[in-house]
């Protein structure tokens, strides 16, 4: 009978779409200064911060979205080889406002292929720009929202 019902658990569990099981929760970035890396997150990215257990000094939570959040956490050690193919990427619905932000607060941003001040056009028509946190870290940004 333990079989029959952890059989039937069991099918019942894989009849149900994995989509439907996962989410995204957060994404965790170590920074080597939380305080410069809040700045950058609120002023050039305009999240809002949201409450962390931790209440030490080291981390800082920011809604991201649908749910999840992203956790900057200082650390000593960051790492020390930063690619543009590892990237977060936030996607805007307003894209253009938030080029004009960067342009004023003198902010730098470019294409994928390095070209400074320029935008990517993907095939499928999005927008796309990166830019660098603090600590190096490639952030995408879209207008696929």
């Amino acid at each position: 009978m333990k079989f029959f019902i952890l059989l039937l658990a069991l099918s019942l569990a894989m009849s149900i779409p994995l989509s439907a099981q996962i989410k995204v929760n957060h994404i965790a970035v170590h920074v080597s200064d939380l305080e410069k890396s809040m700045a950058f997150y609120q002023s050039i990215l305009d999240l809002q911060e949201i409450d962390e257990p931790f209440k030490d000094g080291l981390h800082a939570w920011y809604d991201i979205g649908g749910g999840a959040a992203l956790h900057l956490i200082e650390a000593d050690r960051v790492p020390t080889e930063i690619s543009k193919t590892n990237h977060l990427c936030f996607s805007m619905s307003d894209m253009d406002s938030f080029i004009q932000r960067l342009k004023a607060a003198d902010y730098p941003f470019e294409d994928w292929p390095g070209k400074k001040g320029q935008i990517t056009t993907r095939p499928d028509g999005v927008k796309q720009i990166y830019i660098q946190d603090p600590d190096g870290y490639w952030l995408e940004i879209n207008d696929d929202y």
